[in-house]
């Protein structure tokens, strides 16, 4: 009796751990591991199931544009091309930025990711900013949080910030899509842009 006992509760741990399994696959982290194996393996297509790469480089468009003068210590000319020029061409920005991500997918690459940028509207990289925030020499630490509210969950990244000696937290938000989640957003991209922005002062101040 007590065998029988010790087989059914082995079988019930063995399917609540399948389940478990299926449950971190089919959740927001597995969407992100699965987006992030896209890239390693240079795959648009499995990429964009997980990544809704057009709302989320709209909304960094649209945060970008909210910095301001504060972005001018990590562009060049920052200051000139923020808030309401970058507003006007919106669109014409966010559908570069969706080919700077495509190109960095399909290549591994943040200069030819970069370089896809069409220099003829403004002379910004969305990549290139955003290797300012998170450099390639920054180190995945592991996830901080995961929160559902429904049929949204946010994620918090751990990520070094080796340039300035600390880490930081990337926000993304993620919906669900039937068998799957999405991420649509970077959602604290403003807050992280400013707190590059203020380091790299300091920086500059404290050689």
């Amino acid at each position: 009796m007590k065998k029988l006992l010790l087989l059914v509760l082995l079988l019930a741990l063995g399917a609540g751990g399948y389940y478990f399994y299926r449950s971190l696959k089919n959740g927001p982290k597995g969407a992100l591991v699965s987006a992030a194996a896209a890239v390693q393996t240079h795959d648009m297509a499995t990429f964009e199931k997980y990544v809704d790469v057009n709302s989320v480089t709209t909304h960094l468009v649209d945060d970008v544009a909210q910095q301001g003068s504060m972005l001018a210590s990590l562009v060049p000319g920052g200051g000139l091309l923020m808030g309401g020029a970058l507003r006007m061409i919106k669109p014409a920005l966010a559908s570069a930025a969706h080919q700077e991500v495509q190109r960095y997918v399909e290549t591994g690459s943040l200069e030819a990711a970069a370089a896809a940028a069409p220099k003829r509207l403004v002379n910004l990289s969305l990549t290139g900013l955003a290797s300012r925030v998170v450099s390639p020499d920054s180190e995945f630490k592991g996830i901080k949080y995961t929160r559902e509210e429904g049929d949204n969950a946010f994620v918090g990244l751990e990520v070094t910030q080796p340039r300035y000696d600390t880490t930081m937290v990337v926000e993304v938000k993620l919906r669900r899509q039937g068998d799957h989640w999405q991420m649509t957003q970077i959602t604290n991209s403003g807050e992280l842009l400013r707190g590059a922005a203020q380091l790299e002062k300091k920086r500059l101040l404290n050689p």
